[in-house]
This record gives C-alpha cells, sequence and structure tokens, in this order.
C-alpha cells in the first residue's frame, strides 16, 4: 500500500539547515492501522504531511501503491488526492460558512460526482455517523465530538483508501475522543487503512502497529497484534 525508502526532509534557511526527518524506512500494508508517536518536533506531522502529498520530501523515495510518487506533479499530487487519502485533523478544519451537508459534499464536487450521487453518499455517511440531524446546522453551531464526526464523515465520503489523522481526539474530551476513536476502529476492520499521529498511549492502543520517532528518526517498532493481509 505505502512504502517510504530512505524518506529524508531537511529544512533550508540562509543560516542553518534542520533535519524534520532522517532515513526513515517504512511499510504499512493495505488495510493496516499504524499509530505514529513521539515527542513534539519529533517530524510526526512532517510526515504525515508527506504521505498526504502536503509536502514533498527532500530525498529518498515514497511508493503509493505501485507508484513512486515524491516527484509527481501539484496536479498529479491534488489527483490522487482526491480519489485515495481522507483527512482528519485535530481542529476539524471545517468551512464556517457551509452547513455539515455542503462541508461533507466538497470532496465529492472536486471529483465532479453528479448531483444525485452526492446527496445520497452524503446523506448514507451522515446517517451513519449519526449526525443527519444536524445537516443543515453550522459548524460554529455543534460540540466538538459532532464537529469531528462531521470530518471523519467527509474524510470518508469519497471512499479512500486511506485516511491520515492527525491527533483526531486532540481538542475533544475523553468520551467524544473514545467515540471518535471507536469509529476511526470500526473504519479500519471495514478495510481502510489508517495512520494516525498521536500523543495518546491510550488512542494508540487502537492500532496494530506503534511507531515512534525521536529527532527525525525511526526509534521503535511496537506490533501490538499480528496483522493479516
Amino acid at each position: 500500500m505505502i512504502k517510504l525508502k530512505n524518506l529524508e526532509k531537511v529544512y533550508t534557511t540562509e543560516e542553518v539547515e534542520t533535519t524534520a526527518l532522517n532515513s526513515i524506512n517504512m511499510e504499512i500494508k493495505d488495510g493496516e492501522f499504524v499509530a505514529i508517536m513521539g515527542p513534539s518536533g519529533c517530524g510526526k506531522s512532517t510526515l504525515l504531511n508527506i504521505l498526504g502529498l502536503l509536502d514533498n520530501p527532500t530525498g529518498g523515495e515514497y511508493f503509493f501503491g505501485e507508484n513512486e510518487v515524491s516527484k509527481y506533479s501539484e496536479r498529479q499530487r491534488a489527483q490522487l488526492r482526491k480519489g485515495s487519502i481522507g483527512f482528519v485533523f485535530q481542529s476539524f478544519n471545517l468551512i464556517d460558512e457551509l452547513t455539515v451537508f455542503e462541508n461533507v459534499e466538497l470532496p465529492l464536487l472536486y471529483m465532479k460526482v453528479p448531483s444525485d450521487e452526492r446527496k445520497k453518499r452524503v446523506e448514507e455517511v451522515l446517517e451513519r455517523m449519526n449526525i443527519m440531524h444536524r445537516r443543515n446546522h453550522f459548524p460554529q453551531q455543534l460540540s466538538g465530538g459532532q464537529q469531528q464526526r462531521v470530518a471523519i464523515s467527509r474524510a470518508i465520503v469519497a471512499k479512500p483508501k486511506v485516511i491520515l489523522a492527525d491527533e483526531p481526539t486532540g481538542n475533544l474530551d475523553s468520551a467524544n475522543g473514545e467515540e471518535v476513536m471507536k469509529l476511526l476502529s470500526q473504519l479500519n476492520e471495514e478495510g481502510t487503512t489508517i495512520l494516525m499521529v498521536t500523543h495518546s498511549p491510550y488512542d494508540a492502543n487502537y492500532a496494530h502497529r506503534i511507531v515512534n520517532l525521536f529527532d527525525g528518526k525511526i526509534v521503535t517498532e511496537n506490533i501490538k497484534e499480528q496483522f493479516h493481509i
């Protein structure tokens, strides 16, 4: 599914070079749930941004399926993101001026999905996330837990192969956080590959494998349970 070979990311200014990622080698199988942990500034979010084609590595190779994608043009990257990658962020990243329905519909608009099909798919995920009764509300009218359910709905409405989640419970209380983790776990059980950055050992416990970063390097990997394709 995803394979990284000697991946590096270096930020350069006139005065200093900062290595954010150093010789990252990692393979994520189709349908796997991987948690990425480590202290602040260790490269977790940088790695997730590269995996999500939001940033370029400085060196190394990134294979998504059979394709080496690190040198893709912005148009190619956008095309791959639209069809294959869903994002869930700590801060929800919903558009305040759009209703719940319109926020979730956005990826399908970018993919030029016909109106009737958009309506059907949006309503299906809103029902599944138990947020259908809020379809005409705006984000500021929702609780944090409801906003994150909308964000997950938006992430899965295009039926992506992989979901990248950056601290998905970071702005939630424990009850709503557990609900979000159960939703992600259920999506994974149905076949969606999930890569999650987290500071929470409790959240990481939902993953098949925990990868620990320190100073831009993978220092340990903890396989919680054997994953079979």
